[in-house]
């Protein structure tokens, strides 16, 4: 995996902030025994103990000891969809919760290519926009086009700029590195500006360059708008 993916999926702005939150999180009373298999039952998908344990013994928005994983986040991820569904229908779950390093479920699903659980995800509200990595840096790191359209359609911001510390990329220095050609090409005819460089000085097409994609980098070069 390279770096920038692993950047992704490793940011920790919020990690802090997130530890000291996880208690209030869980139910009140909840065991370690309970939270292990509250989210082993999320992750193999077994919607009838998420079902009987979420609200109750757990909190929907616990975020699992191991992994740092809010439950909706770690649903998307494990393509646990029944689960998924089940916890969007829970009172009071938090779209935007964050797992330790930062993803959202609307993250985790750009990234995974999960259509279904974008769509429902921005359909009850999720954010497109939030400061640092966003949804859209995730469609183009995964090649995810068709979620990349539905968020450039609700005003995605297409040149934000990841945190600093992580290099600035932006969604188009991403599907650079990542070689997502395809994706590279529709947020250049959406309007992506390929002239903006990171913190090292490199455009996208210089990126694409340095991954050894120079036909990626030749069509940045040769894109007219």
């Amino acid at each position: 995996m390279s770096i920038p993916r692993r950047a992704i999926l490793a940011c920790c702005l919020l990690a802090a902030a997130l530890q000291g939150n996880m208690a209030a999180a869980q139910a009140p009373g909840a065991t370690p025994a309970q939270l292990a298999s509250f989210f082993r039952a999320v992750q193999v998908d077994n919607v009838s103990t998420v079902q009987e344990m979420a609200g109750k013994q757990i909190g929907p928005n616990a975020i699992n000891p191991v992994g740092g994983e809010p439950a909706l986040v770690l649903a998307v991820r494990e393509g646990a969809m029944r689960v998924f569904d089940a916890l969007l229908l829970q009172p009071g779950i938090d779209l935007e919760a964050q797992a330790m390093n930062g993803n959202t479920a609307l993250m985790m699903a750009a990234f995974k290519n999960n259509l279904r659980a974008a769509e429902a995800l921005l359909a009850r509200g999720a954010r497109v926009n939030r400061a640092g990595w966003t949804p859209l840096h995730y469609a183009a790191a995964g090649g995810s086009e068709d979620i990349a359209r539905l968020l450039i359609a609700r005003k995605a911001r297409l040149d934000a700029a990841s945190p600093k510390q992580s290099g600035a990329y932006t969604p188009l220095m991403m599907a650079a590195r990542e070689g997502q050609a395809g994706m590279v090409r529709l947020l250049l005819e959406q309007g992506a500006k390929p002239a903006l460089k990171n913190t090292e000085g490199l455009t996208a097409a210089q990126i694409a360059e340095r991954a050894g994609r120079s036909d990626i980098a030749a069509a940045i070069s040769a894109f007219t708008p």
